[in-house]
């Protein structure tokens, strides 16, 4: 083998390397950007599901503070929402929305409070929403991009 043709299978290989490596980094990157963009709307998901659990507990937990369960269609909503997080939410974010369930129909038992007089409106007492809220955060956190473990995909492409 002359050094011409040795030149030349080094040239071929080199480039072949170099091909092949950019290929791969090309894949890597729109593997890496796929779960990225994955996350993201599982997040959303969760974020409107979240809010949607928030917004019926809060009108249900107005009511019940006031009026008995004279109508228990009323509880519809809450229990399709709380249908919807059992099947994207992490298991602690689950038993914080079926706490507050069992809280609002336990108040809805209850002789209706006077919202006039101001001792009964201690804040901290009635934030039943508080715990469901902090599971809700910490789930979106750990769920986040930044926040997971990189795959092995992505822990190649750096």
């Amino acid at each position: 083998m002359t050094g011409a043709s040795i030149s030349a299978l080094a040239a071929l290989a080199g480039s072949a390397i170099g091909g092949l490596a950019s290929l791969a980094t090309a894949w890597l990157t729109q593997s890496h950007q796929e779960q990225t963009a994955r996350i993201a709307q599982e997040n959303t998901r969760r974020e409107r599901i979240f809010g949607e659990f928030i917004d019926q507990a809060s009108k249900l937990y107005v009511d019940a503070l006031v009026n008995s369960l004279d109508d228990p269609t009323k509880m519809i909503g809450i229990y399709a929402v709380i249908g919807k997080l059992r099947l994207f939410a992490a298991a602690e974010t689950i038993h914080e929305a079926e706490r507050v369930i069992e809280a609002i129909v336990e108040i809805y038992f209850r002789p209706p409070v006077d919202l006039h007089d101001r001792k009964m409106l201690d804040v901290d007492k009635y934030d039943l929403l508080q715990p469901f809220a902090e599971a809700c955060r910490r789930e979106l956190f750990l769920a986040s991009p930044a926040r997971r473990p990189p795959t092995r995909t992505a822990r190649a492409a750096y």
